[in-house]
């Protein structure tokens, strides 16, 4: 695939001297090598003081078709809510980071220009990156479909709504009836996430695995469970009572009523994200879990 067209997508409340120095960097980049830059609207402060030919400014949905990759600028949950965009699996997810390391937006600024330059030139290093995909159904009719890259959790919402009973099975099997304040199934990307806020473990992204962890369980004795990808789960609002909902990523949700079904599976679409040269993942790893920051401490200044 030829790639020409740029799409850029910021964090809300970004700073903006910073950003739109990187938004002028990529413009200036991209346009050197003969591509363009559409920026998304919601953003479009960044580009003041480019001559506007120099940029396209659209809508959001607008920059997921029309881009052949897209730079997010900002954080792990501004690249969550980009991958919602995309809808081929050839476009490029490039995540820069502001700040922390993120899990998913491993670029930083310096590095930007060189690798838009492999992406444009259609020679770079990225990673195809497992979706699952929900299926709601109310009175055995779908009401709603929606693809996640991390995670999809069933909870309650709010402070005062009770306990959420699930029964979840796996491939027509039963499994258990989950008594919890929600349940949370991610992909091998959305593990690191969520999931191991929750307890859950960590699994690396190239492996062909879904887990299933329990929000705060009233028996300990639910643990976090990891299924083949090829397996489908069923979970089913058994109890009625209180408000729950099911989302994806964080960024889109549905309301669950008594009987509601939700049944996940692995997508067939991937997403391709662009990955940073200068690191692997489990640098990434070390770095936001602070794995062996002690060692490095007591070593007069040298990191191991």
């Amino acid at each position: 695939m030829s790639i020409r067209t740029i799409g850029v997508v910021a964090r809300r409340g970004l700073a903006l001297p910073e950003a739109a120095s990187v938004l002028r960097e990529i413009v200036s980049c991209v346009r050197e090598r003969g591509g363009s830059v559409v920026l998304v609207r919601e953003m479009a402060d960044l580009a003041k003081g480019l001559p506007p030919e120099t940029i396209e400014i659209a809508e959001a949905g607008e920059v997921g078709r029309a881009a052949d990759a897209i730079v997010v600028l900002g954080g792990d949950g501004t690249l969550l809510a980009a991958s919602h965009l995309i809808e081929r699996e050839d476009v490029p997810l490039i995540g820069v980071n502001f700040g922390s390391l993120g899990f998913l937006t491993e670029v930083t600024p310096s590095e930007l220009c060189p690798v838009l330059t492999r992406v444009l030139a259609g020679d770079y290093p990225y990673e195809e990156r497992s979706l699952l995909r929900a299926v709601i159904r109310r009175s055995g009719a779908s009401e709603f479909t929606g693809d996640a890259l991390n995670d999809i959790v069933v909870t309650k919402a709010g402070a005062l709504s009770r306990i959420v009973e699930l029964e979840a099975r796996v491939d027509g099997a039963f499994v258990s009836a989950f008594r919890a304040d929600g349940l949370i199934v991610a992909s091998p990307t959305g593990s690191t996430a969520y999931s191991l806020a929750a307890g859950g473990p960590i699994l690396h992204p190239a492996l062909g695995a879904i887990v299933v962890t329990p929000i705060s369980p009233h028996m300990l004795t639910n643990r976090p469970l990891v299924l083949a990808d090829s397996a489908t789960i069923e979970l089913r609002l058994a109890v009625p009572g209180g408000e729950v909902h099911v989302t994806l990523d964080g960024q889109r949700g549905f309301p669950l009523s008594h009987e509601d079904t939700v049944t996940i599976t692995r997508s067939p679409r991937r997403l391709r994200l662009a990955i940073s040269p200068a690191r692997d993942y489990f640098e990434v790893l070390r770095k936001k879990l602070r794995w062996g920051e002690s060692n490095s401490r007591s070593s007069s200044g040298k990191r191991r």
